[in-house]
């Protein structure tokens, strides 16, 4: 099968995170047939090698992640009407993110399987599980297993992208609380009793949120208010459990059963803050903390808020190595697809490649490249671009080919 056929093969198996093992046996019986060493690891990612017949190259590594945004439904996998697109009936996601990555880089396996005259330095691939959450796949890698100094992220959503740098992801949790409740009819008048949800509102109204610096045109460091909390007590939560029936969206039902007779003692705002720079992040933290002394002086003795910061992802830094820059771009000259080079402002499994060493205690080199041109990957409507497909698999075998001249 070519490289399209075996990306409808592996997008037809519902591969929702931490439930992939459908698509990995899948997997495993391609490589079987094609004389393929493949295995789990402790964590059942997979892990294809390709031995080296050449001893005076290096080897590479293509990585890619197995699981998909969705649930276990049924794929139904249709072709738009001009035949440009692979999309679904619009009932889930298509999960082009990230089995077109999978694909490609199984297809190049294949490839060098079936083309033993090609002399190389050895291909390494590793197929990820639940990337789109917790990234618990990546993390539970055995990094001195592998020897590739260079790794090509096959995740990005337009073909040609290729990512040499992407921000850091800290997460930033607020809680407010006060000293006194109450009933919000018999104790309403009393003004020493502060209302948390009140409370957390105006302190976050103060807060950054958004682009906080931007360098030629990208952005540098930004911070997303994700959630507010208060006034959802434990009580509105027990309610929604017991219904049998729970309204969509979920929110919105726990809002309507929890009680509105209260004067709420706590509160919690939820932050991610992205940044490549970590002279930026410190001075966006810092404005944070001076909105919390602010309030802490202010409500002193009656209320009090807490900052707390978690590194949820370290920053994917610049290589001083250009190599595979040029490589891609000639790569991309050949095959006719214009190399977009660029950082990139989310996470990625790059961000954990960049931070570790190899068998031979040598950081990895990673970039996350684009193999596939992908609308509105994550949702119902998502499609991606057969032909695209069919040109990145080109792409990437090139860029092989010319890493190993």
């Amino acid at each position: 099968m070519d490289v399209v056929e075996l990306f409808l093969e592996l997008a037809k198996i519902p591969s929702p995170s931490l439930g992939e093992k459908n698509v990995s046996k899948k997997i495993q019986e391609i490589t079987y047939v094609n004389g393929i060493n493949a295995y789990y690891d402790d964590y059942e990612n997979l892990i294809i090698k390709i031995p080296a017949n050449s001893e005076n190259k290096e080897s590479m590594l293509l990585s890619a992640h197995m699981d998909v945004v969705g649930n276990n439904s049924e794929i139904n996998i249709k072709t738009s009407d001009d035949n440009k697109y692979y999309m679904t009936d619009g009932a889930r996601t298509l999960g082009a993110d990230d089995k077109a990555g999978v694909a490609i880089a199984l297809n190049l396996a294949i490839y060098l399987a079936k083309n033993s005259d090609i002399k190389h330095g050895g291909l390494e691939i590793v197929l990820t599980r639940d990337e789109e959450t917790n990234m618990t796949g990546i993390n539970h890698i055995n990094f001195k297993e592998l020897e590739s100094e260079n790794v090509l992220v096959l995740d990005s959503d337009m073909l040609g992208n290729f990512e040499i740098a992407g921000a850091g992801y800290t997460k930033l949790d607020i809680e407010v609380t006060t000293k006194l409740g109450g009933h919000s009819g018999n104790d309403i008048q009393d003004k020493k009793r502060y209302n948390a949800a009140k409370l957390i509102a105006d302190l976050v109204s103060k807060m950054p949120n958004g682009v906080y610096k931007k360098e030629k045109g990208f952005t540098i460091t930004s911070c997303n208010l994700g959630s507010i909390v208060a006034g959802a007590t434990d009580i509105g939560i027990e309610r929604l459990f017991e219904k049998n029936e729970i309204e969509k969206p979920y929110s919105k039902t726990l809002v309507s059963l929890s009680p509105d007779n209260i004067i709420n003692t706590s509160a919690f705002a939820h932050y991610s803050l992205r940044s490549s720079d970590k002279k930026y992040e410190d001075k966006l933290i810092a404005k944070f903390k001076k909105q919390i002394d602010k309030f802490n002086k202010k409500y002193n003795g009656y209320a009090n808020a807490t900052l707390k910061t978690k590194i949820h992802m370290l920053p994917f830094e610049k290589s001083p190595n250009q190599k595979m820059i040029q490589i891609a771009k000639s790569a991309g000259k050949t095959v006719g697809i214009d190399i977009k080079v660029k950082s990139f402002h989310a996470g990625a499994e790059t961000h954990v490649y960049a931070n570790k060493l190899n068998k031979n205690n040598i950081k990895f080199k990673p970039v996350l490249v684009g193999i596939a041109n992908i609308y509105s990957m994550h949702s119902p409507n998502e499609k991606v671009e057969i032909e695209s497909i069919k040109k990145g698999f080109e792409f990437i075998k090139e860029i092989f080919i010319q890493y190993n001249k």
